[in-house]
């Protein structure tokens, strides 16, 4: 990873001869809404992982208010989260009555264990599916997931958008199950590198430009995807890694975007 690419102390620091991988780490998240069932919600985080899942995100708990703040987003409708890591968002969709979540994240085995063990600790189980999940790749797993439909009602994208060789594949998949004018793809995030923020944002522009099921699917210049984005939201906390260079605001600052197709 280029000296560009590495944020959060460098999280792919040279390998070291007799490195030890961590042990998972707990963190309670308490709900803001008042009356609320669970009251907290425990989520497991893994001891270190290459995907960055051993962190929970700003961009998630900001997630989780907002769900709490609007509970008629989840009631009764099918939920997706992309790369889910700790999974918190899709855990409070749950609880806001959803009729159906599928969490994935990347199909590897620790990461899809852990989020399971979330589910099943916070005993939100009863309406979720969790799998493994590869951007940009085969969607029919997800469809068999929400049986007798087809597409989903709510995208989750939490902290996603730093991935930015990954924007087309993160958007193939949610043009494929977003289900046409009411659904929405909601993507929360932060600049944790302030030097790369335009590119972060490159995100929305490639989602904004005009579909064209013949374009060639190699010509990343040109593809486009159809959505309609509002930047609606944008929220402070405090800065997750304070040894990072690059403007504290910035750094500190959660964005909201929601996208959807006409």
């Amino acid at each position: 990873m280029s000296s560009d690419e590495s944020f959060a102390g460098d999280l792919f620091g040279e390998e070291e001869e007799e490195y030890q991988v961590p042990e998972p780490t707990c963190e309670v998240y308490t709900r803001e809404k008042e009356h609320s069932e669970p009251k907290t919600l425990n989520i497991r985080l893994v001891g270190s992982h290459p995907l960055w899942a051993h962190h929970l995100w700003n961009a998630s708990k900001v997630f989780a208010s907002f769900f709490d703040k609007n509970p008629e987003i989840c009631q009764n409708k099918t939920i997706l989260e992309l790369g889910a890591g700790g999974a918190l968002p899709s855990l409070i969709a749950a609880a806001n009555g959803a009729s159906k979540v599928v969490i994935t994240d990347y199909p590897d085995k620790e990461l899809i264990e852990n989020i399971q063990h979330n589910v099943d600790m916070n005993h939100l189980g009863e309406n979720v599916n969790v799998q493994g999940y590869v951007w940009g790749t085969s969607t029919t797993e997800l469809r068999k997931a929400i049986e007798p439909k087809t597409t989903y009602d709510v995208i989750i994208l939490s902290d996603l958008v730093f991935n930015h060789s990954q924007h087309h594949a993160m958007l193939k998949t949610c043009r494929e199950l977003l289900t046409p004018k009411t659904g929405r793809v909601y993507v929360f995030y932060t600049h944790h590198r302030p030097h790369l923020a335009h590119k972060d944002v490159e995100f929305f522009s490639i989602a904004q430009r005009p579909y064209d099921p013949s374009a060639d699917p190699d010509d990343r210049d040109l593809l486009g995807y159809g959505f309609e984005a509002d930047h609606f939201l944008q929220e402070k906390m405090n800065v997750m890694f304070e040894e990072d260079p690059g403007d504290v605001q910035v750094r500190s600052t959660i964005h909201g975007w929601q996208l959807c197709l006409p």
